[in-house]
């Protein structure tokens, strides 16, 4: 089996040299055969990252890593949680960009619609006109509270596309590859900056 990392690390400097992982922020995960998945260590560079940070993360909830001084990602608990509510997903990742935090902004209540652009087929919805709107959850400093925000909430009406918006926070997307993933990130950030640029100009 081809380890994940290297692609985990090729994303997350091809994101750094976009602005969406300034810093430490963010997380990538990729889930492996046994269930356990490996993700990005808090703290670390996104734009530096190697095989030794990265924590694995075993479906018990036990964690192994090269260096024991390594702690997961604080965002974990929702990685645990997306692969649980969406078994066929391969990988979950999490930027902090500045038109994604723009754009939670630009409603008060849960949803914010998104313009029914072609790129909207890259998320799977097929449509002619689509509605279409993304999930948005409060940010809270204890992230496992975001956890059960999301869990209450998609279990009664899963989300139309594999994507949520954390207020003031940044957006999460899962697919069923690391590929896809990448692929997602790209397409939702377009779309965010879209949506910016049209409120700026007044479209």
């Amino acid at each position: 089996m081809i380890d994940p990392r290297d692609e985990l690390i090729a994303a997350a400097s091809y994101f750094y040299s976009q602005r969406w992982m300034v810093g430490t922020a963010g997380n990538l995960s990729a889930r492996l055969p046994d269930g356990s998945f490996w993700i990005t260590a808090s703290g670390k560079s996104k734009g530096q990252l190697s095989w030794d940070d990265f924590v694995q993360i075993y479906p018990d909830g036990k964690l192994e890593s090269a260096n024991t001084d390594l702690k997961p990602s604080a965002e974990t608990a929702i990685h645990q949680l997306i692969y649980r509510l969406f078994p066929k997903s391969q990988a979950c990742y999490h930027v902090h960009s500045i038109e994604a935090n723009l754009v939670s902004n630009f409603v008060t209540n849960e949803v914010v619609l998104l313009p029914p652009l072609e790129m909207l087929k890259g998320l799977g919805v097929w449509e002619e006109n689509p509605i279409c709107e993304m999930p948005i959850f409060r940010n809270h400093l204890e992230v496992s509270r975001i956890a059960d925000d999301i869990q209450a909430r998609f279990e009664l009406n899963p989300p139309k596309i594999p994507a949520l918006l954390i207020r003031n926070h940044g957006v999460t997307v899962w697919a069923n590859s690391l590929e896809m993933a990448r692929n997602y990130i790209e397409l939702v950030e377009y779309i965010f900056c879209y949506m910016v640029n049209t409120r700026r100009i007044g479209i």
